[in-house]
């Protein structure tokens, strides 16, 4: 188990130098930060001190080195649209995107298995035709459509529900939810159901298929000639084995869900880490852009580190393996 985990967190490590190093090289090779601090008129005297105070005149390894130290302070330096330091900005905005994730990931959850298990037991019934057609629908609109067509109706035909902005939200220190309000729970139903349909219909089609794989197995088979029943055998047989794969995925998808939320966010006018990305990227806010890319690979390289140490817990086949060689 220790030597799993180490060689886990030494791919994490590589992982995140590479990324650092590509997020470095926006720095270099994406405009010119002096420029946009000083202005286009800009004399050499002034481009030379500038350069010097941000350390620009240093050779390239240098500047990566102190790079690395400073991002993994969480230091990424001073916007060059807004002039605040990326790391408040990054602050403020991380509250928002990760309440719409979770929110939209526990949808997904909630909605996605029970549709999966449904079709796969019932597999020729007319709902079960439904959800197959609903789910290819899900999966073969882009995101902007989806959201678009709900605003359209649920906001602006039928006035349900607000169609752009967070809402209410309460302050805790520096973390503020909207999860605490009313308000706040009304302003997130549309974004979270247009960014969760996707991860719905991909849950519930993987579900489905591991679901029927799973009730072909021996094991199944011996179940229903012990005389289980099939609510025994389907829930406490079938479903456990099926939700191991499907946990790695989830988990995965959860990092998907932040890191794919600039659309959905820009849609919504949600005020999240997206929309702040989009804005850097029509601004070309280098250390916004730096910030956010590495920040979200490290999401990614948390979650996949947590799913593989809950996949070694709950499959006890890689424990067997790795103690005892069979």
């Amino acid at each position: 188990m220790t030597a799993f985990v180490l060689r886990r967190l030494i791919q994490a490590v590589i992982v995140m130098i590479a990324v650092a190093f590509i997020a470095f090289l926006l720095f270099q090779y994406v405009g010119d930060p002096v420029v946009f601090l000083l202005g286009q008129d800009a004399k050499p005297d002034q481009i030379r001190e500038m350069r010097a105070a941000l350390g620009l005149d240093r050779p390239f390894f240098v500047q990566f080195w102190h790079f690395l130290v400073n991002a993994a302070q969480g230091e990424f330096g001073l916007s060059l649209r807004q002039g605040a330091k990326v790391s408040r900005l990054i602050g403020e905005r991380f509250p928002a995107t990760l309440e719409l994730a979770l929110v939209a990931a526990l949808l997904a959850l909630l909605i996605g298995i029970p549709m999966g298990v449904y079709t796969a037991l019932r597999r020729g019934s007319f709902m079960s035709q439904v959800f197959m057609t609903v789910s290819l629908l899900g999966v073969s609109l882009p995101t902007f459509l989806i959201g678009i067509l709900l605003i359209l109706v649920f906001a602006v035909t039928l006035g349900w529900f607000p169609s752009f902005g967070r809402g209410d939200t309460v302050q805790f220190g520096w973390w503020t939810s909207g999860l605490f309000k009313a308000d706040g729970w009304h302003h997130i139903v549309l974004p979270a159901v247009t960014l969760a349909i996707f991860q719905l219909t991909l849950i519930m089609r993987l579900v489905r298929a591991e679901m029927l794989e799973v009730l072909r197995t021996d094991y199944i088979k011996f179940a229903r000639a012990r005389g289980l029943s099939n609510r025994a055998i389907h829930f406490g047989h079938a479903l456990k084995n099926t939700l191991v794969p499907v946990m790695t995925i989830t988990g995965l998808q959860l990092g998907g869900l932040i890191a794919f939320a600039i659309i959905t966010e820009s849609v919504f006018q949600w005020p999240g880490m997206g929309l702040l990305f989009i804005q850097a990227v029509t601004f070309a806010d280098i250390p916004v852009m730096a910030a956010y890319l590495c920040l979200i690979a490290l999401i990614f390289v948390v979650i996949n580190l947590v799913v593989d140490l809950l996949y070694f817990v709950v499959d006890p086949r890689l424990r067997v393996g790795k103690a005892g060689g069979h």
